[in-house]
Order: C-alpha cells, then sequence, then structure tokens
C-alpha cells in the first residue's frame, strides 16, 4: 500500500523567499523570465474502462515518478499541476523543468522510474488493443522567449518558480513590461 499514497495536484520546488502560495496577490505581476524553462506536457486517456488491467498501472505510475523528482533538487524538476479533463478518464500533467536535457536525463536513465514504467507499456502496448491512450509534448523555451502575467493570483506556474515582480501596462498599450510600484513589489518579498 505505499505506492498508493496521495500525489499532491500541484507542487512547486519551495523557494526560500516565495510569498504564500495560496494567497492571490493584488494586482498585475510577470514572472521572471531571464532563464530558460522546459515545459512537459503529458498525459492519458482511458479508452476502454473494462479493460483495467491496461489503463490503471499507466495511472500509477505518474505518481511515483512525481515522487521521486520531488525528493531530488538535482533531477530538474521545478513544479508540477495535475489537470483533471477535459473529458471523463483524461488527466494531463503540466511539468516545468530547468531545461529539455533534465528531461530527457530522467526519461532515458536505467536506474530511475520512467525507464521501466516506458519499458513496462511498451510491452503491453500492442496487447492493450487501444485501451489506454498517452501523450506528450515538450517544449524548450529559451530566457526571454516567454512571458508569464498574472492578475489577482496566488502565485502559480512558473510564476511561483521563477519569482514575480510587478507588472504594468507598456505606454503603448500593447503588452506589459516591468512596474515600479513599491506597494506591488512589498507584496512578493
Amino acid at each position: 500500500m505505499a505506492n498508493l499514497k496521495p500525489t499532491p495536484t500541484h507542487w512547486t520546488r519551495p523557494r526560500p523567499d516565495a510569498p504564500n502560495p495560496r494567497k492571490p496577490l493584488r494586482g498585475r505581476f510577470m514572472a521572471e523570465n531571464g532563464e530558460p524553462i522546459a515545459v512537459l506536457l503529458i498525459g492519458m486517456r482511458v479508452n476502454k474502462w473494462r479493460s483495467p488491467q491496461h489503463w490503471l498501472p499507466v495511472f500509477f505510475a505518474m505518481p511515483r515518478m512525481l515522487r521521486a523528482l520531488r525528493a531530488d533538487p538535482e533531477s530538474g524538476l521545478l513544479g508540477y499541476r495535475i489537470l483533471w479533463g477535459p473529458w471523463f478518464g483524461q488527466v494531463t500533467v503540466v511539468q516545468y523543468w530547468r531545461r529539455a536535457g533534465d528531461i530527457r536525463a530522467f526519461s532515458h536513465a536505467e536506474d530511475l522510474t520512467h525507464r521501466p514504467a516506458q519499458d513496462a507499456f511498451a510491452a503491453r502496448f500492442g496487447r492493450s488493443k487501444g485501451a489506454v491512450g498517452i501523450w506528450h509534448e515538450m517544449l524548450s523555451v529559451r530566457a526571454g522567449a516567454y512571458q508569464c502575467l498574472y492578475g489577482d493570483m496566488p502565485p502559480i506556474g512558473i510564476g511561483a518558480i521563477r519569482g514575480l515582480d510587478p507588472a504594468m501596462s507598456r505606454p503603448d498599450g500593447v503588452g506589459y513590461i516591468k512596474g515600479e510600484d513599491p506597494e506591488l513589489a512589498a507584496l512578493i518579498k
């Protein structure tokens, strides 16, 4: 039963200066984008509910991987969020990583949790006759090439990972720039 420990639906590698993750910050904020980041979207969909022998192992593999990654600060996993839907029987995990190379290193390491789960899935895939579907998309984004804007939200996603700065509308009215509002800056310290 040790493998059935509940997995939090969201987690961010703790930062010493992070504000309260549950308290909304009043105003507009931007995430710091001075470092590259990789985003991994990975999911599964139950296609045949009467074949749990094929989809249950896939369903239970992800929590084991997330627990192992959370416990290893050097893994490169910075945070994740589990999303249910949009259809019944479908789940997506949005993962934030330090870089794409960390994702590849984890997925190919023989001694870590992903490779054995992948090999087991591959062995069952043909026999499952489409009972379960899996997918992933990896996005590797260079520093400065992403924008994250938050309004009246608690720190979430990349903002919780990288940190937040006050944001204000650009003078030309198109987009946002870092603001200089000392009251907003005090909220995130």
